[in-house]
């Protein structure tokens, strides 16, 4: 029999009753800097007096859920499993299917939950806040206003009939929860090489953005940083938000991308074109609807099938 899985946490505890918000990073193995601002969430309250002093309720920090997956350096755990395709899991399972079971029991004590990501090693997502279009009308009201408060360019608001998630595991225990996407690909190691936590007098958004959680559920003191110019989109169709089959390469080859992150594009619009590896016929893939590109492969390698690009239509409001 399987031994059960514990996570590796830090949980400070305030003097003052408060809420219980988890933040976990490193659901997925190749996505740092979700993992790194955790990190530092735990440094700066291990290392601050006043900071754990001023502290109401409960901060429970995971910066690395997936540890297999980390270890190898990739999206998926030693059993070839998806942790965001795997909750609730078991506990007597695969050592992915027991992750998610020690997540969901996690998450089901929490009073809010917030779950870190990025685009991993190929793909690239323009920094957004997202949760699920949730039947219960107030915590929908409430998940749509903390990922507003996160304060990121993009708030996405999307299906909540996808399974396997953190977040379905939240919705099925009536725990409001948020996810944050930021970067990736590339741009995740030049943020990264370029000391992306080093700076002591400007936080990076991620950090800014849970803190200004915290101080929206007074948990902290202090100002929240608001986003100018944010863009909030919802979409209530089934399988809105399932980034990984949006757009899917007609071939495998090389890929050439013909538009940026964040830019407006027409449906039909060229987004990229697939070349196989000795040359020949290019293949198109075009926008499949008008809106804002907010996810790219940013990869020169793609298999067909391979999601290209995710456009999100923010006239889709509700």
């Amino acid at each position: 029999m399987n031994e059960a899985i514990q996570l590796e946490f830090c949980r400070f505890g305030g003097n003052h009753v408060g809420p219980n918000l988890l933040i976990t990073a490193g659901v997925h193995g190749d996505e740092y800097l979700p993992m790194l601002a955790v990190g530092e969430l735990i440094r700066r309250f291990d290392s601050d007096d006043r900071l754990r002093r001023e502290l109401r309720g409960t901060l429970t920090l995971i910066p690395v859920v997936n540890r297999s997956a980390y270890h190898a350096g990739r999206r998926v755990g030693d059993d070839g499993r998806d942790l965001a395709r795997t909750c609730p899991g078991r506990q007597d399972g695969t050592v992915t299917e027991r992750v998610a079971y020690a997540l969901s029991r996690q998450i089901a004590e929490a009073d809010f939950y917030i779950d870190l990501h990025s685009g991993g090693t190929e793909l690239c997502v323009l920094p957004l806040a997202g949760y699920m279009l949730h039947a219960n009308s107030a915590i929908l009201q409430r998940q749509r206003k903390v990922a507003c408060v996160f304060g990121l360019p993009f708030v996405w608001g999307t299906s909540a009939e996808l399974q396997g998630r953190s977040l379905s595991v939240a919705r099925d225990a009536g725990v409001p929860a948020i996810y944050i996407e930021y970067l990736g690909a590339h741009r995740e190691l030049s943020e990264l090489s370029g000391g992306a936590f080093a700076s002591a007098g400007i936080n990076h958004p991620l950090l800014t953005g849970c803190l200004n959680v915290m101080r929206h559920f007074e948990m902290l003191p202090g100002a929240i940083q608001r986003c100018d110019d944010q863009q909030v989109a919802e979409d209530w169709r089934v399988g809105s938000g399932h980034m990984q089959v949006s757009h899917p390469a007609p071939t495998g080859g090389f890929l050439t991308l013909k538009v940026k992150l964040g830019q407006r594009v027409s449906c039909g619009e060229l987004l990229a074109e697939i070349e196989s590896l000795f040359g020949g016929e290019k293949h198109a893939v075009v926008a499949e609807q008008d809106g804002t590109v907010v996810m790219l492969r940013e990869y020169p390698r793609i298999n067909e099938g391979d999601s290209v690009a995710v456009i999100v239509e923010t006239g889709e409001q509700s």
